[in-house]
């Protein structure tokens, strides 16, 4: 399938991009998002909501007209990509690595005619994770899990972009020989002997008291409560990430 350039009314159907998009200076372009698009929360107010990630309004997304539908194969099903695809020209990103996530904002810049944003965006990008690099070099590599997801209990694990951060982070996966977001028995934990089991902010909600249900399970291992928002997404939200990962760290 072919792009042209500059398209007008977007239709974002995935949230991190969608965040890309208004911090490329689209946000007058953008007709249509999930319910889940929150950042900038005004979002949810002043563009048309067509549904959610896995779950759309097929009518209301015709009745916007719009140019370009953008998808996600993580966050959207071949079932809604396939739909949009009747629709309007339709993209479909596909990130696994921060080198995915530099070339869907250039991507991004091309079709929308914002180069200029978007070669700026990549190049502060490109400086804090060289910086933050730098800062992880002398921290020392634990074990760690990190879930996703409570009954059933769901980690993330090879495959994703998630586990790369992870890797960046020098959290040892110990669930890197598995693919994608596996379903574990929490009461076979202690035998893998993670040092740090990180109970993400989404897309399952964890609160301290979920760590008392992993906790017996366990044997000197620490838990800490992380946002996943800045481990799995992939848009303009990692020109903050860095900073956060820094904080994370100090605070182990």
């Amino acid at each position: 399938m072919s792009f042209k350039k500059n398209y007008k009314r977007i239709i974002s159907l995935v949230p991190s991009q969608t965040e890309l998009l208004v911090d490329l200076g689209l946000e007058d372009q953008i007709v249509g998002v999930t319910k889940f698009c929150i950042h900038p929360k005004r979002l949810t107010k002043t563009k048309t909501i067509v549904g959610g990630t896995k779950n759309i309004k097929i009518d209301v997304i015709k009745a916007l007209n719009p140019d370009i539908i953008l998808c996600n194969k993580e966050e959207n099903t071949k079932e809604i990509v396939e739909a949009c695809e009747q629709i309007a020209i339709t993209h479909v990103s596909d990130i696994y690595t921060l080198a995915d996530a530099k070339e869907l904002i250039s991507l991004y810049g091309s079709f929308f005619n914002k180069q200029t944003e978007a070669l700026r965006m990549i190049n502060l990008l490109e400086s804090k994770i060289i910086d933050f690099k730098k800062f992880i070099d002398n921290k020392k590599t634990r074990k760690a899990a990190y879930f996703i997801w409570r009954k059933p209990w769901m980690v993330a694990a090879n495959n994703t972009f998630i586990n790369h951060l992870l890797e960046l982070n020098k959290f040892e996966n110990i669930y890197a020989n598995e693919q994608r977001y596996p379903e574990v028995n929490i009461e076979n934990i202690s035998y893998k002997n993670p040092e740090l089991i990180l109970l993400s902010s989404e897309p399952f909600p964890f609160k301290k008291k979920h760590i008392l249900e992993i906790e017996e399970y366990t044997n000197k291992t620490s838990f800490i409560l992380v946002d996943g928002e800045f481990f799995s997404w992939y848009g303009s939200r990692l020109l903050k990430a860095f900073d956060y990962f820094k904080k994370l760290h100090n605070s182990i």
